[in-house]
């Protein structure tokens, strides 16, 4: 009968500690969701300042170049 006692507890540890692994999967699933939407938004914004500085790259090549024809 002690055996099977011991047995008892050994299977409810084991239930206990998947349901508390299952728990910390969801949490890290979660938390990998918000990070990926994260460095997502971090990529467009990077991709945007990428747009912006090309365009004043030609802003300032024109202006350079209006410039060069003024001092002729």
């Amino acid at each position: 009968m002690e055996s099977l006692s011991g047995l008892e507890e050994k299977i409810a540890s084991a239930i206990e500690k998947v349901r508390s692994l299952k728990e910390e999967k969801a949490e890290l699933e979660r938390r990998i969701t918000e990070l990926e939407a994260l460095l997502n938004e971090k990529n467009m914004e990077i991709e945007r300042l990428k747009g912006e500085k090309t365009s004043v790259r030609g802003q300032l090549e024109e202006l350079l170049s209006e410039l060069e024809t003024i001092q002729i």
